[in-house]
């Protein structure tokens, strides 16, 4: 958790108005978060700080590239990754206050930090494909080309899916449909 330290704003010194900060984020973020879906990657993160009277506005936009499985032949590939989100940070003197939203953090009032290493997380994370695969599988340098031709000669063709028999109890109902 150490390497999180640096993702901590302290948000109590600084002045009313814009702030920018910037993180560059590599396996060693991955690496702090246990089961993230991704393990590697090479993303800027440019952050800005909108302190106001009462509340915190934060605009993330994050680019890059992450390294992903593909779900054909399991070898990792890059993934370009273009992010840009919004968070509210309000602040309350109700402690047992539980208003956190996707849009809005409720902090103390005595609060002087946040941490946006878990919001970092996260939108990479949402950002990641729901379906990898490599762009012309067989045909790239990442792509494993040993299990692509395991998976083609396990595979079945199309003569021998037509050419077995089929189970006699689905042709019994075939008969029943035709009967009517």
């Amino acid at each position: 958790m150490k390497s999180l330290q640096e993702y901590k704003i302290p948000f109590t010194g600084l002045k009313t108005g814009k702030h920018q900060f910037d993180f560059d984020i590599d396996e060693r973020f991955f690496n702090e978060f246990e089961y993230s879906l991704v393990k590697n990657g090479k993303l800027k993160v440019e952050m800005e700080l909108d302190k106001q009277e009462t509340m915190l506005i934060l605009y993330f936009k994050i680019e890059g590239e992450i390294f992903s499985n593909c779900d054909f032949c399991l070898s990792d590939f890059p993934t370009m990754v273009k992010v840009s989100e919004r968070q509210i940070v309000k602040f309350s003197d109700d402690e047992n206050l539980e208003d956190n939203t996707d849009e809005i953090i409720v902090l103390g009032r005595n609060e002087h930090e946040i941490n946006v290493s878990q919001l970092i997380y996260e939108y990479i994370n949402l950002a990641v494909p729901l379906f990898n695969r490599c762009s012309d599988v067989g045909n790239t340098q990442w792509c494993d080309k040993e299990v692509i031709e395991k998976l083609n000669a396990l595979s079945a063709t199309k003569e021998e899916k037509e050419n077995t028999d089929a189970d006699p109890r689905w042709e019994a109902l075939k008969n029943i449909k035709n009967d009517k």
